[in-house]
């Protein structure tokens, strides 16, 4: 079993910078893949920021410039650099971390939230 722990958020201005951790940690804790979800108020989950097993990184349009996801493997740890922040957006944001075994199947696991708040 693997646990996923996201820490990082908290209160911050807009125009303001925070960075996101998401590290995993269990019996094989390695991240193949991992991606960074948010859900605001009233809203569905979105995707906001991924990264592959080659380092290949996907962004959500609206974050896309300002935000950065990267990844360190020895130490089982994905971030979320969050620069010029908005108030929109303010949400929970999840970690998402993906093992792919030797058969191909997946696995998923997720965190359980860490809460971004941007104030105007």
């Amino acid at each position: 079993q693997v646990q996923v722990a996201e820490s990082g958020g908290g209160l911050v201005q807009a125009g303001g910078s925070l960075r996101l951790s998401c590290v995993a940690s269990g019996r094989r804790s390695s991240i193949d893949a991992a991606g960074w979800y948010r859900q605001g108020p009233g809203k569905q989950r979105e995707l906001v920021a991924a990264i592959s097993s080659t380092g290949s990184t996907f962004y959500e349009d609206s974050v896309r410039g300002r935000f950065t996801i990267s990844r360190d493997n020895a130490k089982n740890t994905v971030y979320l650099q969050m620069n010029s922040l908005k108030p929109d957006d303010t949400a929970v944001y999840y970690c998402n971390a993906r093992q792919t075994d030797r058969g191909g199947g997946v696995s998923d696991y997720w965190g359980q939230g860490t809460q971004v708040t941007v104030s105007s």
